[in-house]
């Protein structure tokens, strides 16, 4: 079986000060917070019983957004994580939550968009995992990120966190797949120079064990790290473009919970009724009405 965490802690200074009063993961990407997409992509691939985990100041804030996610027809839990001690802390606190079964690690300020990694995820939930498996995506600016160095056979070499001199362009991505192994692992770390359990510490104690596959995402998939304000709005304007092109809605929980009949068209009716009279209540309607 598999779960899913959402790491939705952070102080967010890159986008300082408009992360004073809120969590960057609950700044709106165009018409819908950015915590949504997320957790869309984790529902796409049929997970149903996901972890969040904030910060204590705005772990409630995540509850009165979603609740125990039984609108959702889904399982909604919460931890904090009281300072920001690394992405690998969340196996950590998390370790109750994932029991003996595998688990996959999204950022909460990542957007994933494609058939890719919908199609990826979705096997791999279905699957037992043996290993790590981790996503790059070919970027600009590397040595702001974890990065692959792959040899001719394009297998991974090695993994290294935010290099001066990067081997690759390709980025490690805020998605992760681990097996039942992931929890001891994460608590044998050593915190960085940073003072933090670094992932990409984790990622390569599974690498020295032969047991990290890396998929390189193709040029048909969008990956959005909405870290900083340029990219923040770079991923709202995606977004706006897809859904106003495509007449769709990316990260529509409700719509993404209708078709991995997590709830039931009666249920999906009664939400689009109760739904505001704005875009997104209209598209919810309208899917309504086809049904």
């Amino acid at each position: 079986m598999m779960k899913g965490i959402i790491l939705a802690g952070g102080m967010g200074t890159r986008l300082h000060p408009s992360t004073i009063s809120v969590s960057k993961q609950l700044l709106p990407i165009y018409d819908k917070p950015l915590i949504y997409y997320p957790l869309s992509n984790l529902m796409s691939a049929g997970i149903d019983q996901i972890l969040i985990i904030s910060t204590t100041e705005n772990i409630h804030l995540f509850k009165k957004l979603f609740g125990d996610g039984k609108f959702l027809g889904i399982e909604l839990s919460y931890e904090e994580q009281d300072n920001p001690n690394g992405i690998a802390e969340a196996f950590i606190i998390g370790e109750k939550f994932i029991d003996n079964d595998d688990v996959t690690l999204i950022l909460g300020d990542n957007i994933f968009y494609g058939s890719q990694i919908a199609s990826y995820l979705t096997k791999q939930a279905s699957e037992k995992c043996n290993g790590a498996k981790v996503f790059a995506y070919k970027v600009p600016d590397p040595q702001r990120y974890g990065v692959a160095e792959f040899d001719a056979n394009l297998a991974v070499v090695s993994i290294e966190e935010k290099p001066k001199k990067p081997k690759s362009n390709y980025a490690v991505t805020g998605l992760y797949v681990y097996d039942n192994l992931v929890c001891n692992l994460a608590k044998s770390l050593s915190p960085s120079k940073r003072g933090e359990l670094e992932i990409t510490d984790l990622n390569n104690l599974y690498l020295k064990e032969n047991k990290l596959d890396v998929l390189l995402l193709d040029a048909g998939t969008a990956w959005l790290d909405a870290g900083t304000p340029d990219s923040l709005l770079e991923a709202a304007h995606f977004v706006q473009t897809i859904q106003n092109r495509q007449l769709i809605q990316v990260g529509c929980i409700e719509e993404i919970a209708l078709q991995q009949n997590f709830i039931t068209k009666e249920i999906f009716h009664k939400l689009a009724e109760k739904a505001p009279k704005n875009k997104y209540g209209d598209y919810l309607r309208g899917l309504a009405a086809s049904i």
